[in-house]
């Protein structure tokens, strides 16, 4: 019973992106993320930061950097405040825009 108590604990943690709905990280992105980067897969508006697209073709780009990058200050970025869920989604939707999401 305790290991499986355990490898339910892990799956959760993993499985974040994979519950998570790319149109609600959609949602997120126009809110909170449009005014500095072009967030959708259509033509690129130059905005001061890279596009989505960009972002989500970049090799380094995966569930784990893209969570880790949203829950981190950077110095030129505001300092956005998102909840998990949000952070969720949010990384399902830029996998999603780089073939990367669930299929």
């Amino acid at each position: 019973m305790f290991k499986a108590l355990i490898a339910g604990l892990a799956l959760c943690g993993v499985a974040g992106v994979a519950f998570a709905e790319p149109a609600d990280g959609r949602k997120v992105a126009q809110a909170q993320c449009a005014a500095c980067h072009d967030v959708g897969a259509g033509a690129p508006a130059r905005r001061e930061g890279p596009s989505f697209v960009e972002i989500a073709k970049m090799p380094s780009t995966t569930e784990l950097s893209l969570k880790v990058f949203l829950r981190s200050s950077h110095r030129n970025m505001p300092n956005l405040i998102l909840g998990a869920d949000e952070v969720d989604a949010l990384a399902a939707y830029i996998l999603e825009l780089g073939g990367k999401g669930r299929s």
